[in-house]
């Protein structure tokens, strides 16, 4: 039996099947978890998406290290297959933030998809451990610190009625947080929504603000108020 065939047995043999299998249905489950709470977000990239990168991360790594013990690779190193994971996962990341238009919200969408590819290259290489808290961590600050960081704030939508959004929107957007805001969201209606009421040749913006208090919500409304090119407001 020559070394090639030799390489190919042990690749199939029951135990390395049954550890590949058990690696990557945790790197599945740990990435499902991660996408859950982004699918109950009505994020762009959810359930399925996480675990198809936790998944996808897993395999390469799998393959890698499967590519250096079989020596028929020379002095193959698995964690130059990795590297292209986590450079190449920003690809896929920047689509999130572009399917959300102006909306900040897509940021962390992309870096929860970079972190779940990392959580799958940790179940690959067998750094459970890693992987496992990992998780946890991120789940933690997905849901736990963002309500720490909202509590006591109050949260307003407001609908800034404009006519030229790449001139307005990143001066919206610094007023705001020069006043000592939070903008959580920034986003187009469509024309459509019941709550547009745009004139002809305008659009309408709708801002997610959150502020300490009342009097610091109403001193960033005055301020948005003064800026140029800003036609009409009202607030939700």
């Amino acid at each position: 039996m020559g070394e090639a065939s030799i390489w190919l047995w042990n690749f199939l043999s029951l135990e390395m099947l049954l550890t590949s299998a058990a690696q990557l249905t945790l790197a599945a489950l740990l990435g499902g978890i991660i996408g859950f709470e982004r699918e109950r977000s009505h994020r762009p990239a959810g359930f399925r998406t996480h675990i198809i990168v936790a998944v996808g991360s897993a395999l390469v790594m799998l393959t890698g290290v499967a590519m250096n013990k079989s020596g028929e690779f020379g002095s193959f190193d698995p964690t130059r297959m990795a590297a292209q994971v986590i450079s190449g996962i920003g690809f896929l990341g920047a689509g999130t933030i572009l399917r959300e238009g102006f909306s900040v919200k897509g940021l962390t969408t992309a870096a929860s998809l970079w972190t779940v590819s990392t959580i799958g290259l940790a179940c690959g290489g067998g750094f459970y451990g890693g992987a496992i808290l990992g998780t946890l961590l991120i789940i933690l600050t997905l849901n736990l610190l963002k309500k720490a960081l909202m509590r006591g704030s109050r949260g307003k939508s407001i609908y800034i009625e404009i006519a030229d959004v790449a001139g307005l929107a990143p001066e919206i957007g610094h007023t705001i947080k020069r006043l000592g805001g939070s903008l959580h969201s920034l986003e187009i209606l469509y024309a459509d929504d019941e709550k547009r009421r745009a004139k002809e040749g305008t659009i309408v913006l709708k801002a997610l603000v959150f502020a300490h208090s009342g009097e610091e919500l109403d001193i960033i409304l005055e301020a948005l108020r003064d800026i140029d090119g800003i036609l009409d407001m009202y607030v939700d």
